[in-house]
Parts: structure tokens; sequence; C-alpha cells
């Protein structure tokens, strides 16, 4: 069994267990908060925790990082230092492999965070603080879930640090009304007004069948007229094809399961919801804030995002990385997803595969959305959305500085995505730019990776060029004059340092001689 890229979520049917003979207190400053462990769903997370505990390693220790309505993070050993930069960073030698599990990441529930590597979970953990559908489709199977607070003071307790004033990023400003002053492992019989809570609350299963027969895949497709939503769903040809009852709004309509040619088996999923009368731009946003979480977090990596066209209907792509879970395992996935805009329903389709093989069967996808066809009037009529790559690859910097996650990379599109891209001039700009940077850029790329010695010219040819657009960062862009001013400007100055002077130089040196 695979899940569907961000759709569909596994779903094992464990029964519900803790250790009932110990429980954690943590002492806090604003309050106790009381932690039971789900110690069959996660037992080294739990063993983990409990020693961890026992030693004092959480004495001292702050909520360093706070996000109200999300959740509340702590169990940094670097928090006892002043050093706030290494703060979120630390933890023990020692990691725990991930123990993902079905149970819901609502109110009051402890997970284990970790980075990008599922199996990186140490010392920090976070608490759930209020219930969200869109953190629980950012976290759910993706986070260790080991335990869960169980008094009325300990949400007290969680309420109050929630609410504790913060500064950037998300870290308290008085550390004293968040420190950990002491962890103590208790029985439960030392335990007193313990709420009576029934088993977690786990996902729902969504499961598609597992094609384990290695075959070539045909390359003809397959139409399904589905009557009731007025559409028209093209699927690759030896694919199977299923309509799985609809358990969630965001459950997909139809699902196809392609032949496993390598890890995992390819799939496509549509899914069919109202507009409820949202604008595009607001679906979008929705989208943004459901992924934020789990950006923020490091398990999905966001490769591009694009405004497009499609069959003269509005649409938004994404292509992304990250983790999943299945028949706890952990999956490299790499997904496409288009969300066609109608004014009645909006039309997700959304492609996944292994990162590895992902490109093998990215053209039978394409061709699926190029072939789906909606048979009512429901069209966006949209004719004219401007193209505009957001978060595309910047490829020359990328292979400059090494990682998509480099500093020098981040700013740039951070430059791109809040600033450049806030008016109509930097949107129309961009498109311009898109079309010839990327008509140069892979050859560059390339040739960076290739040869050591001109990566290193390229760096230092572009780190002026950083330096002048890093002034748009600090520059108060309220209007499109604002925007060609400093724009202008901004190519007026590297112009100048590229072209003018070095002529001005040559020019000096040949009258001398």
């Amino acid at each position: 069994m695979i899940a569907v890229s961000l759709l569909l979520v596994s779903f094992t049917n464990q029964a519900f267990a803790y250790d009932d003979e110990k429980f954690v207190v943590l002492e806090t400053n604003l309050g106790i908060i009381v932690i039971e462990f789900f110690h069959e769903d996660a037992p080294n997370h739990t063993d983990n925790f409990i020693g961890l505990a026992e030693s004092g390693f959480y004495d001292g220790t702050i909520f360093h990082r706070i996000i109200p309505g999300f959740m509340i993070q702590g169990g940094d050993p670097n928090t006892k230092t002043d050093n706030k930069s290494s703060w979120g960073i630390g933890g023990p030698d020692e990691k725990v492999d991930a123990e993902f599990n079905t149970i819901k990441h609502i109110r009051g529930i402890v997970s284990m965070a970790r980075s990008q590597d599922p199996d990186s979970a140490g010392s920090q953990f976070f608490i759930v603080h209020q219930n969200s559908n869109n953190y629980e489709i950012s976290l759910d199977g993706k986070y260790s879930v080991f335990g869960r607070i169980v008094t009325d003071e300990s949400f007290e307790t969680l309420d109050k640090i929630a609410l504790v004033e913060t500064e950037s990023p998300n870290r308290p400003i008085d550390i004293e009304q968040v420190k950990i002053t002491k962890a103590t492992v208790v029985s439960s019989s030392e335990v007193s007004n313990l709420l009576e809570l029934s088993e977690p609350e786990r996902k729902l299963s969504v499961m598609i069948p597992e094609i384990t027969e290695a075959v070539t895949p045909l390359t003809g497709y397959q139409k399904f007229e589905i009557t009731e939503h007025e559409i028209v769903f093209s699927a690759p040809e030896g694919w199977v094809v299923q309509q799985p009852e609809k358990t969630q709004e965001n459950s997909p309509d139809v699902v196809a399961v392609g032949p496993k040619v390598g890890i995992i088996n390819p799939n496509i999923t549509l899914t069919i919801q109202q507009t409820n009368q949202k604008t595009f731009d607001e679906l979008i946003s929705e989208k943004t804030d459901r992924l934020k979480v789990a950006q923020e977090l490091g398990s999905l990596f966001i490769v591009s995002k694009q405004i497009t066209i499609i069959n003269d209907n509005k649409a938004y792509v994404i292509i992304a990385e990250g983790y999943f879970l299945s028949n706890d395992k952990s999956f490299d996935i790499k997904f496409k997803e288009i969300m066609i805009y109608g004014t009645e329903k909006f039309y997700t389709l959304a492609y996944g595969n292994d990162i590895t093989d992902f490109d093998s069967q990215l053209p039978r996808f394409e061709e699926t959305v190029d072939l789906f066809k909606i048979l009512s009037k429901d069209s966006s009529m949209a004719e004219s959305v401007e193209l505009v790559e957001e978060g595309g690859g910047c490829l020359i910097a990328t292979a400059t500085y090494g990682s998509e996650l480099a500093p020098q990379v981040q700013q740039l599109r951070e430059l791109r995505d809040n600033t450049i891209l806030s008016t109509e001039s930097g949107i129309a700009f961009m498109a311009g730019f898109n079309q010839f940077y990327y008509s140069f850029s892979p050859t560059i790329a390339d040739l960076e990776r290739e040869y050591p010695v001109f990566k290193e010219v390229v760096k230092l040819s572009i780190t002026p060029m950083l330096s002048t657009l890093s002034i748009l960062n600090y520059a108060e862009i309220d209007s499109e004059q604002e925007m060609l001013s400093f724009g202008i400007g901004i190519i007026l100055m590297n112009v100048g340092m590229y072209f003018v002077a070095p002529a001005i130089i040559i020019y000096k040196i040949r009258k001398q001689l």
C-alpha cells in the first residue's frame, strides 16, 4: 500500500495502549504539564523521553518556539545558554528512528520534533495547542506521536504558554515564563485529577491497492465520463482506477494506480470540491497555509509554484518533495498537484511517485491533465491570467552555493516571492525574465557542476549583484511606482558595476598604453 501525495494517509489498526506505570510531570513557571505515553505506538520515543526526564536532561530548558493555535516546542539543551542563534538545533548525540503512527495531531498531543531526516528525533518535542485540519494534514503520519497531556491544569498551562509574548522567530521574550524548572518521572498512582480520556483519535483509512507485478507500462488511455460530476477523466491504460468512498471533503473522488516499476506504485488522483464562493486567490491562500506548517517543520520542500491556464480555466500548479508513510516505512515522494478552478467547483489532479522514478511517469500524468474535461459550463474564463513561476529553481545560485537551502538562494527566493511578486509590474517583469533566464541557466549550472574553477568565477561574479538586490529587502514598496523606481535604480547600478565601470577601466588602461 502507498499513500497518495498530500491527499491520502495510511491507517494501521493498532490497539490503544499506553504505559500506565509512568507519567512525566513538567514543572514550569506557568504551571504543571502531565504527560501520559502511547507506549505501543511509539515504544522507542517513549523510553527515550522518560530516560531523558529521569536524567535531568530537560531541567532548565525552555519552550523556545511558540505559535499560538499551533503548538509549543521545547526540549533543546541549547536553550540553557544565552546563544539564541543555537536554539532549535540542539539535542543528544543519539537519535531515535521514526515511529510514525496513525494518531492525529489534535489539542494536547505530544509529538517528537525532527529535521528533514525522519530518523533525526532526539530530545525536542512539541505539544499541539489547538485542533486544526491544516496542521493535521501537515503533521499526521509524518511525526512520531508518543503521548498526550492528561489533566485540566496541563491544558491551562498549555494555553498560558501559548499566549506568552514572542519575537521573531516565534521565540518567547520572557524566557523565565516558559522554563521547565523540573521534569519528574512518576507512577500513575502519584497523579491526581486525571481526565477520563478515550482512545486517541486516529486517521481514517483511504488505501490504494498495490499492483505488485512489475510490467511495462502501456501507452494508451482509458476514458471515464463521471456523470454526477460532469467531467471526463482519462487514466493511463493498464492502471487500476477506483472511485473510493469520499470520507472527507478533501478525499479523492477518483484514484488511478499504476504498475510498480520502482520502489512504489505511481498514482494519480482527482479530488472535486465546492468553491463555496471562494475566489481563486483565496483557495491558493488556503492551500499555502496548509503547506506552510510542513515546510517550516522540514517535512516538505516546495520545488516550484505556478499560476497558469489549463483548458480555459485558471490553474495553480505545485511540485514538491516530502516524506510519506506507508506500512511503517518512510518514502521520499515527489508529487505534482494541479488545482483547476471553476466558478462552482475546483478540481485537483495530483501525481505522486518515488523521487527517483517521478520523471518516468510524469508524461502520463501530463497527458491525463490535457485530456481532463469539464462538461458543465463551470469555467473560470481566465484568458487574462499571466504565467508566473514563483518558487522555481534558482539554478545558477543553487549550483554556485551548493544547495537549495543555502542562505544566498533563500535570499533570492524571498526577494522574488515577498517583494517582486507583490506588485503587478513585478509579476510582469518576472514573466519576461523567466523566459530569458531559463534559456541559458541550465547550461551555466551544468558547467558549474562540471568545472569547479568556473563555479568559483560565477560566485565572484554574482556576489556584487546579490549585495545590490538585498536593498529591496529593506525597502518599503507600497506601490507600482515605488517598485519601478527601485527596480530601475538597481538595474542601472548593476549595469554600472558590470559594464560601465569595466569599460572605463579598460579605456584608461589603453589610453596610458
